[in-house]
């Protein structure tokens, strides 16, 4: 048996996996408290996150009705870019500023310009910083709690985080590393120098974790941890990754060809690529994968966190919101959402704001309002989708993952504003499964027993055909121009060309 842990921005969601049988024998999930400030900050405390972990392992293993010893190893899974800075003791120094805190636009900007523009981060990088990456977290924390900033004994990433809490070592792996914003994504190590010019009063080379392969272990679970949660004494941790990384495992993307396109908390669509990407586009970030190669990636900010906000507001449950979007009329009868509730990455707009556009007295309406939030999110990836060129231009199918995938309207819309055939994987929670198959590749290695990767994602990956959705082909002329009026409103309110 394997596990699968995914912390996300909402919850952490735990997997047992049975990799013989190919099938996911329980699974659990805790919620996270968002901790939300004036100017964009966001952040959460580390303690909800291990706690949420141990509640849903438990749970997970009841479910799965099986004894926790039987569990060889286990795959970790984070939300990307968050800041967790630990003292010489291993205690958190600052709450974990995460990935949507758009608090550190400013340090962001400041440290483009250290580094020479556009182009002295892509030739330093390999790609653009963006607001979120934790480069300018640093920075935010050495000019806003200095005293803080001077503690600073290691720098790690949520996954990274939970890695340390469960074997007490203290490293990183190439794909999470890749949104640092201090990596070079094409050589795979840390860029000293790019870290010394943010954090010139600290040691890169102490307070950086030691990075491993994809492959590697991280160590074995603590024996103080593993009686607590009934583990064996040898139960390895391999090294996990960021969300995207682990996602594209989980949805098979590990050869060209695929893309990936997640409907979660934020959206992001990837593709695989055998090669460095150099993107004519800022926007793309050539980050690497966690299972080999390279997985060219836009984020967007806005996706489930907005549908949330505009379902919460109105007063409706899940059912409700999706019967609302499902009534409305393509187009929401002339209603547009620019959905920015936390600033916007792609495109970059960290300090824009949500509107909703061309309301008037007779289309103001609960479905309309719905409507348009889900169709002015899609706008959104599929402004992303266009950045990544032919990686995704030549993509027959498209595979969708996230709880926003999980509705048949959505879908509909998604196949209709891309004009591209969409399909969800069987195992929805993508990210958590390939944490579990990463798990199982580390420890076959580990035993000489060694299974391909891609022997793994073949078995344990199927999609779901009833899932199929194609597009249309009048609705996709309509969204084509709905798209146009789209770019048109970004290009009048905030420059962005149409």
């Amino acid at each position: 048996m394997y596990v699968g842990v995914d912390c996300g921005t909402q919850s952490t969601k735990v997997v047992i996996v049975d990799v013989q049988r190919a099938a996911i024998l329980g699974e659990a999930s805790r919620p996270h408290h968002l901790m939300e400030g004036d100017g964009g900050r966001r952040e959460q405390d580390v303690n909800e996150w291990t706690q949420a972990l141990t509640e849903a392992f438990h749970e997970a293993v009841a479910k799965a009705g099986i004894q926790a010893r039987e569990i060889r190893a286990i795959g970790v899974s984070g939300q990307q870019h968050g800041m967790v800075a630990l003292d010489a003791d291993g205690l958190p120094l600052h709450p974990a500023k995460l990935w949507c805190d758009t608090e550190t636009a400013l340090h962001n900007e400041a440290l483009i310009e250290q580094l020479g523009g556009r182009e002295g981060c892509l030739d330093k990088l390999g790609l653009v910083l963006q607001t979120g990456y934790t480069a300018s977290k640093v920075a935010w924390l050495r000019e806003t709690h200095p005293e803080a900033y001077r503690r600073i004994d290691t720098l790690l990433l949520p996954h990274d985080y939970l890695n340390f809490w469960l074997t007490g070592e203290r490293v990183a792996e190439c794909g999470d590393a890749s949104g640092t914003g201090y990596f070079d994504t094409r050589a795979r190590e840390w860029r000293l120098d790019v870290f010394e010019t943010l954090a010139p009063e600290l040691s890169p080379t102490r307070v950086l974790p030691r990075l491993i392969d994809s492959r590697e272990p991280v160590g074995t679970v603590r024996p103080d941890l593993a009686r607590e949660l009934g583990l064996a004494d040898d139960v390895l941790v391999a090294s996990g990754g960021g969300d995207n990384m682990m996602a594209a495992i989980g949805t098979g993307n590990i050869a060209p060809g695929m893309v990936t396109l997640s409907l979660g908390t934020s959206g992001t669509v990837y593709a695989h690529s055998d090669a460095p990407v150099e993107a004519e586009d800022a926007q793309v970030a050539n980050f690497c994968a966690s299972h080999g190669g390279w997985l060219p990636l836009i984020c967007t900010m806005n996706v489930t966190s907005a549908t949330t906000k505009v379902r919460e507001l109105l007063g409706l449950d899940l059912e409700a919101f999706g019967e609302c979007v499902a009534r409305a009329p393509l187009g929401a009868e002339g209603v547009m959402a620019l959905p920015f509730f936390n600033g916007e990455r792609v495109p970059a707009l960290p300090h824009a704001s949500a509107s909703f556009v061309g309301m008037t007295s007779l289309n103001t309406t609960q479905d309309n309002l719905c409507r348009a939030v889900v169709e002015g999110t899609t706008f959104g990836l599929r402004y992303g989708f266009e950045r990544l060129g032919d990686l995704a231009s030549r993509a027959s199918q498209v595979r969708l993952v996230g709880g926003g995938a999980k509705s048949p309207v959505w879908r509909q819309i998604v196949a209709d504003v891309l004009d591209v055939d969409v399909i969800c994987p069987r195992i929805t929670e993508a990210a958590a499964l390939g944490g579990a198959i990463q798990a199982a590749w580390c420890d076959t290695l580990a035993r000489g027993t060694g299974e391909s990767l891609s022997a793994l994602t073949e078995r344990l990956v199927e999609v779901d055909l009833d899932t199929l959705t194609r597009p249309r082909g009048e609705p996709v002329r309509r969204y084509q121009e709905l798209y146009q009026r789209y770019r048109q409103a970004l290009a009048e309110r905030y420059d962005v060309a149409p």
